[in-house]
Parts: C-alpha cells; sequence; structure tokens
C-alpha cells in the first residue's frame, strides 16, 4: 500500500531508527494509539523489537516534550501483541506513540516520593498537553487522523485486561481516531490509564489546554533552590565538592553561625555596658579598651570553640 503525506513528524530525532532493522508493513494510517513506557528515561525497547512509531519524552526544565522517530509514520510499529489468526493490531492502519511517564497511581507516589521528575497521565501538566495536541493536529493535517475519540479512557489499574473498554475484533477494525494501548484488542496493557485525550483534542482543534495551577512547592524544594540558587549562601569550610553541603546540613551550619552571631552580638553589649559604667570616672581609658578588646575575643573563642565542636 501506498503511502502519501510527510513521514517524519517535523523536529523528531532519528538517532534511535529501527526501520532498517524492521522494515514492517506499509500502510495508511488513519488511527493513532497512545501508549505510556512506565519509566522515566527512553526505552531500549529491545533493540527496537517492541518499538512504537514515535516517543515523547519530557524536557522538565524546558517544559515541552522532545521527540524521537523509531519509524515512519505509515509503517507498522511493534508496540501492541498480535495473536496469530485473529485480528491485525500493529499493521492496522495504526501510528503508535510512547509518552515517557507513567499511568499508574501507585508508581507516580513512589516516584514522587523519592523525587523523581516524571509525567503522570490523569495530570499531564499545560505544555505536555500543548506538545501532544501539536503532534495530533499534524497528524490530522499530513495523513487524516480524524480529531476524534470514542472510546473511554478507564483509570490505571481498573484499565488493565478485561476492562470493559477494550474494542471487540470488528469495532477495532472499522475505528479510526485516538485511542490507548487499553482500547486494543488481544491486548491486556492498561496504559494511558485516564489520558486527557478531550484536552488534546481540544487544543488540537484550536482552543486552549485547561487551565491547571502550578504545583506548590514543598518546604524542602524552597529551601534548597535559595541555599543553591547561584551560590547564595556557601557554607564556609564546606568540602569543595559540596560548597552548599546537604539542605540539612547547611540549615544546622547556618543556626548554629547565627547563634555565634548572637552570642558575639552579647558580649559586645555587655562590654559596651561596662564602659557606660565607667563614665564619669577616673577609670585609664587604655584598661577599658584593652578590657573592651579582650571580653570580645574571649566570646568569640569561645563561639568558635562550640560551632567546631572542639568542647562540649
Amino acid at each position: 500500500m501506498a503511502r502519501t503525506g510527510p513521514q517524519k513528524y517535523p523536529g523528531a530525532s532519528t538517532a534511535y531508527w529501527y526501520g532498517g532493522k524492521y522494515p514492517g508493513s506499509a500502510m495508511e494510517s488513519n488511527v493513532v494509539v497512545w501508549h505510556t513506557t512506565e519509566g522515566t528515561s527512553l526505552p531500549s525497547y529491545s533493540g527496537g523489537a517492541e518499538a512504537p512509531n514515535l516517543t515523547a519524552k519530557p524536557d522538565f526544565t524546558a517544559k515541552r516534550l522532545v521527540w524521537y522517530q523509531h519509524f515512519d509514520f505509515d509503517v507498522s510499529a511493534r508496540a501492541l501483541v498480535n495473536k496469530a489468526g485473529g485480528v491485525e493490531t500493529n499493521t492496522l492502519n495504526a501510528c503508535q506513540v510512547e509518552i515517557v511517564g507513567t499511568c499508574d497511581p501507585a508508581t507516580h507516589a513512589k516516584w514522587t516520593k523519592v523525587g523523581y521528575a516524571h509525567l503522570y497521565t490523569p495530570e499531564l501538566p499545560d505544555w505536555a498537553i500543548r506538545d501532544l495536541a501539536a503532534f495530533t493536529k499534524w497528524a490530522n493535517a499530513n495523513h487524516g487522523v480524524p480529531l476524534t475519540s470514542s472510546v473511554t479512557f478507564k483509570a490505571y489499574p481498573g484499565s488493565y485486561g478485561d476492562n470493559g473498554v477494550r474494542m471487540s475484533a470488528s469495532k477495532w477494525t472499522g475505528f479510526t481516531g485516538h485511542c490507548g494501548h487499553q482500547h486494543v484488542p488481544e491486548n491486556d496493557h492498561g496504559d494511558p490509564g485516564q489520558f486527557p485525550m478531550a484536552a488534546i483534542l481540544n487544543a488540537a482543534k484550536g482552543g486552549t489546554t485547561p487551565a491547571q495551577e502550578d504545583d506548590m512547592p514543598t518546604a524542602a524544594e524552597v529551601a534548597k533552590e535559595v541555599l543553591t540558587y547561584d551560590g547564595v549562601i556557601v557554607v564556609p569550610g564546606a568540602p569543595k565538592t559540596n560548597p552548599t553541603w546537604t539542605l540539612s546540613s547547611s540549615v544546622t551550619e547556618i543556626l548554629k553561625r547565627l547563634d555565634a552571631a548572637n552570642k558575639t552580638l552579647a558580649a559586645q553589649s555587655a562590654a559596651i555596658t561596662a564602659i557606660a559604667g565607667q563614665l564619669g570616672k577616673n577609670v585609664d581609658t587604655a584598661a577599658v579598651v584593652a578590657a573592651v578588646d579582650k571580653a570580645i575575643a574571649d566570646a568569640v573563642i569561645k563561639v568558635d570553640v562550640a560551632v567546631t565542636g572542639q568542647e562540649s
């Protein structure tokens, strides 16, 4: 079957191109099947044996998706199960797109707890919806993939297996538009879970992405940014390999030094008070100055000893 239209998505990297190793079948794709990789990095796809047509990987710093293309748009990919004697899956006019991230709330919770930046499909940020919509719009304009989806995207893990939304063979054969791995017959996967398909299609049609509030940073995240931003706070005496030390050690050290400064100030105040008490009396001025200097020096020495831990 002839392939029409541009086969490479503009800007997509072909650094992991598998079309030469797995030529695939030519087709005219009128379906996009969405997947999640359930990981935080670009998969190896078993050297291409299980690869989709494209992978979208988040760049959280730039707030954009970085695209990798593995097969032409109108060539069968390899990310679906295709059982012998059943309906065709990979080769039935379906372009497949993997999103690096997770649809599993348990995985999302685990990654969040350990601080892994990741995409979670039920809560995609506006910039991810924007870039997925841009691809969806391109697929419509250049390959006629309808900006429609007549299926329900169920939340994982309810979307796994016999989920009530998986298509019959006949429905799959006649399907056009956008669906997920959870909808394809002969497969049991539940990705991409509760995928914001309606928001993506709306944006692709020229609408706006739904307004979302920015996630509030945690106290630890705020403190870390303050402690490490352009060396604003660099702890004296910290190892050269880590001039700001760890967050906890930096805060502890700062508190110690504030305490030391308060003690020094107290010593100075006491000395000044002593001077004030001598006003109007016959005193040796030089002796008073020397006494003040000694009092301040003694206070500083005591503070330094306490900070460095040389004495209890």
